[in-house]
């Protein structure tokens, strides 16, 4: 007999997990979520979660610190609520970037996060494109990194883009972009660059021939995009057309993003909804395609026993 089915939202995005509770056909099942005059924050799951198959989706925001505090009691209350397991659904991963010591003295902080996850109760977390697939080993337990690829390469082959390159970010990008460039028969190019410093990029040299092709940059997420507004720049000089594509699975998009792609004029800009996104970090030629039929069709995997890679 399947154990009963809970689904929880946080605080970080609850129109996703709203939308992923309509694709599943279930309630959203209410948590008390508050803060004390002291900011402490206090989670409570209302109803009783006693021997059920609990899923709790809260995402990394700007607000990243909260979020995961939050998580982290919320994961607490419903391990002693004896929930039988508790899976995480955190679409944009926190601290994904902070993934190796790259210079002396370092932490790696991606490992921190998921040792907390791990230490709170989680039994299970299903993420969305982590920044290195490695990551699934800082857990314990079973992780489920699902892609966003199928939602781009839909996207994009209604378009029936010629002569498209698609163009990695970075050397490390490589390997993933050249998955969607396959899918969409596209050539690929590569951008090398360096980082002088955080947040801050330089393009030395574009690996691939560009010129008089549609490009589309295509990475796991946007920041401050400082990198792909450098990297459109090095696509032009190398003489691109005009019409440049962006395309990443999270609009992280810290200022000063929003101001850099409204002045960059990209040909459109392709993100999902792992993040909220308000009104003020909207602009024209952005589109959001939505994730919560993916891992809806997840969740009901995981709590059916079935495959997952069978979802995408």
């Amino acid at each position: 007999m399947a154990l009963p089915l809970k689904l929880f939202s946080g605080s970080s995005h609850p129109e996703l997990a709203q939308a992923i509770a309509r694709n599943l056909h279930v309630k959203l099942s209410e948590m008390e979520l508050k803060r004390f005059a002291c900011n402490e924050i206090y989670a409570k799951p209302v109803e009783s979660v006693r021997g059920c198959d609990v899923f709790i989706v809260q995402t990394a925001t700007s607000r990243v610190n909260e979020d995961l505090m939050e998580l982290f009691i919320m994961i607490d209350s419903l391990k002693r609520s004896f929930a039988e397991r508790i899976h995480v659904i955190i679409p944009h991963y926190g601290y994904a970037r902070q993934d190796r010591v790259a210079t002396p003295r370092e932490p790696i902080s991606a490992k921190l996060v998921a040792n907390l996850i791990s230490a709170a109760g989680a039994n299970h977390v299903i993420t969305i494109n982590l920044h290195s697939d490695q990551e699934q080993g800082f857990f314990d337990f079973p992780v489920d990194n699902l892609t966003a690829k199928k939602l781009f390469v839909d996207y994009f082959q209604r378009k029936k883009l010629k002569d498209l390159v698609v163009v990695a970010p970075d050397a490390g990008a490589a390997k993933v972009a050249k998955r969607f460039a396959d899918s969409v028969g596209a050539e690929l190019a590569i951008i090398h660059k360096v980082r002088p410093e955080h947040n801050v990029a330089e393009v030395l040299h574009v690996v691939g021939d560009v010129a008089d092709k549609t490009c589309l940059i295509f990475d796991d997420l946007v920041d401050t995009a400082g990198t792909v507004i450098a990297g459109k720049e090095a696509l032009l000089k190398k003489g691109a057309k005009d019409e440049i594509y962006l395309v990443a699975t999270h609009a992280v998009f810290s200022h000063p993003a929003v101001d850099r792609l409204r002045a960059a004029k990209f040909k459109e800009v392709v993100v999902t909804d792992s993040i909220p996104l308000p009104p003020e970090k909207m602009f024209p030629g952005l589109n959001v395609l939505s994730v919560a039929p993916l891992l809806a069709k997840t969740i009901k995997n995981v709590h059916e026993s079935k495959s997952v890679s069978s979802v995408f």
